[in-house]
């Protein structure tokens, strides 16, 4: 059986996955001067209300050590790695490097998601089903590609200082940013490494509803998977889900709460909507 291996950027934490059946290696976050392994040693709770208490966040990587580890752990298997988009973090990057450390790296293949968060989490989750099934690894690779393909996310941030801090954002959009008194709405960069703005919103709402023609524009059906993250405001997340559910009756929709590594980027109060192809 093909093992999956995955990061937190999929909102489960190392033991829910473990009761999936899932190597997840969680993201590390650090505020006022001491760092922790998110949703081990750290939750988001506890992390935004740091925060209110003026604690300054960051994030990072898993340590290299811990991807080395968790190749090691099946030397006659078949692995497959799914983690965070290339760009917005550095954890493919350095999943690709410890890959070739180990004495298996012929077994093992990282893929780069392109994505994170919600649509991150549906990729590992039907890689996991398809290896249940007894695929190959290059068949589960060939099924996800559609998915890979097909994702779109949006970020409604609170506050750009997160945004800019992590310098995650294009020039253009960092400088806009500060000036915005409305919902501003963000979206990867073509190449997925960046955020860059997409469009504005006079309210949550409003901007809400301005991604309805994208919505449309990918075809949003009933064959679409849609999440909405929030960090640490459930009544917009689900004001945001209604209004969705109410335009795309027939689209699977759910909310999470963002992890600690994610409230680290987009701010406490940001909102993400994504979406991405079954």
């Amino acid at each position: 059986m093909v093992k999956i291996i995955a990061d937190t950027s999929t909102m489960f934490s190392p033991k829910e996955g473990e009761a999936l059946g899932i190597d997840i290696i969680p993201l590390s976050v650090s505020i006022n001067h001491e760092s922790y392994a998110e949703l081990v040693e750290m939750d988001s709770e506890t992390f935004l209300k740091k925060i209110k208490e003026g604690g300054v966040p960051s994030s990072s990587q898993p340590p290299i050590g811990k991807l080395v580890e968790a190749f090691e752990k099946y030397p006659n298997d078949e692995i497959l790695g799914i983690f965070m988009c290339d760009g917005l973090s550095g954890t493919y990057q350095s999943a690709v490097s410890a890959s070739q450390m180990v004495s298996n790296q012929e077994n093992i293949s990282i893929v780069d998601s392109k994505t994170l968060c919600g649509p991150h989490r549906y990729l590992v989750l039907k890689a996991k089903r398809l290896a249940d099934e007894g695929k190959s690894k290059a068949e589960i690779l060939e099924a996800l590609q559609v998915s890979l393909e097909e994702n779109r996310s949006f970020l409604l941030p609170q506050d750009f200082d997160f945004l800019k801090r992590g310098g995650r954002l294009t020039p253009i959009a960092a400088t806009l940013g500060g000036l915005l008194k409305i919902v501003p709405i963000m979206t990867q960069t073509e190449d997925r490494k960046r955020l860059e703005k997409h469009g504005i919103g006079r309210t949550f709402t409003s901007a809400v509803s301005k991604l309805f023609g994208d919505m449309e524009r990918d075809q949003v059906d009933g064959n679409t998977y849609i999440t909405i993250s929030h960090g640490g405001v459930l009544k917009q997340a689900e004001t945001a889900a209604s209004k969705i559910k109410e335009k795309f009756p027939t689209a699977e929709v759910e909310i999470f709460e963002l992890t600690p590594a994610f409230i680290t980027q987009g701010g406490p109060e940001c909102v993400a909507i994504q979406w991405i192809k079954k």
